[in-house]
């Protein structure tokens, strides 16, 4: 029989200087710089995200990711077991990132809680504003599903109470302007409990470009939860359990992409979305919905994105996977290496890379 080949994590580290992980974004979505990877030629050019239309042509799809962010991390303490425990024995502080609401029911979410360890199933979570929180199962990893008695009271108090889930290696508190500067300028449908990051570098000065050129811009959704920054805690990367994120594409998006000349996605969550679609559509796009496990890495084929925009990923990521599978992964990490060595600025709120 043929030899199958291990895809072990520890081949997609790279070292990164920490100043090289950008803290804030640029005031200007637009200047941030953006490295060309040509696939077909093996070489790269250093340019300006706003030099960004000149690759595209009438007849491209540009498909964009248009969740929003929601104001997920919560800040609260520890209240007991019974929620009708007195002030004085409300302790310890805790920390909450709602991941996704479970559908079959609406009043339970899972969650990231720290001290994970320490928050057992039956305590109670008292937030400001009277909100709280009840943990009613628990997973591996920090990973609980928390209760809220009244999910109508909790989405209109998200506004007030909640804070924008800037990612770890941010280190700082968010700040006012991470609510919107931490969303895209096109997120409509609100849901992810993270950016997805290739989309803020657009203003709606390069998409007007792109519309004066005949590009079709294509929307798609897929929550950024769990599944999208989850660390790998395995050797071989085919070991590594992904975690479903709710997806869709509409009638008409499916429409566009099947008679578009040229996909290009944007971003990591744009690939998944359209290569778990045309999959689910045997080859053509169908309006459908639900939930995607898709994990894509080295040996993946793709079927339905030709380029894509995507910025610098964490080394021994799944995005980082991703995209070695797409351009292959001695090119990436000799592209990344470039950029080290270029100071570009990394992660979220970094520079991007457009990979043809």
């Amino acid at each position: 029989p043929p030899t199958i080949e291990v895809v072990r994590v520890a081949d997609f580290h790279y070292d990164l200087p920490q100043e090289q992980i950008a803290q804030y974004p640029l005031e200007d979505r637009a200047a941030s710089r953006m490295l060309v990877l040509d696939r077909s030629r093996g070489r790269w050019e250093d340019r300006l995200f706003r030099d960004f239309p000149s690759y595209l042509s009438a007849g491209d799809a540009l498909v964009l990711n248009n969740t929003r962010v929601l104001p997920a991390r919560l800040f609260g303490r520890r209240a007991g077991v019974h929620a009708t425990k007195s002030k004085d024995q409300i302790r310890g502080p805790v920390e909450i990132l709602l991941l996704r609401q479970i559908q079959s029911n609406p009043m339970q979410w899972e969650a990231l809680v720290h001290p994970g360890r320490r928050i057992r199933v039956g305590e109670v979570i008292s937030f400001a504003g009277g909100v709280e929180a009840r943990v009613v199962d628990r997973g591996e990893f920090g990973l609980r599903v928390v209760e809220f008695p009244n999910q109508q009271s909790l989405e209109a108090k998200l506004a007030e109470i909640g804070h924008a889930p800037l990612p770890p290696y941010i280190r700082r508190s968010d700040e006012a302007a991470d609510r919107e500067r931490y969303q895209t300028v096109y997120a409509s449908r609100p849901g992810a409990v993270a950016a997805p990051t290739a989309g803020l570098h657009f203003t709606p000065g390069v998409l007007e470009r792109l519309d004066v050129q005949g590009v079709k811009k294509i929307e798609v959704t897929l929550h950024v939860g769990l599944g999208t920054f989850q660390p790998l805690r395995v050797a071989k990367v085919e070991d590594h359990p992904m975690h479903a994120e709710h997806y869709e594409i509409p009638a008409l998006a499916a429409e566009q992409l099947n008679a578009a000349k040229r996909r290009l996605a944007v971003g990591t969550t744009s690939v998944r979305t359209l290569e778990h679609g045309i999959r689910e559509g045997a080859g053509t796009f169908l309006a459908s919905s639900g939930d995607t496990d898709l994990f894509i890495y080295p040996g993946f084929e793709f079927k339905a994105v030709d380029a894509l925009l995507t910025n610098f990923h964490l080394p021994s990521s799944t995005l980082l996977m991703l995209v070695c599978a797409f351009a292959g992964r001695e090119l990436v990490l000799d592209a990344y290496a470039h950029a080290v060595r270029e100071r570009y600025r990394f992660y979220s709120y970094g520079d991007c890379m457009l990979i043809l």
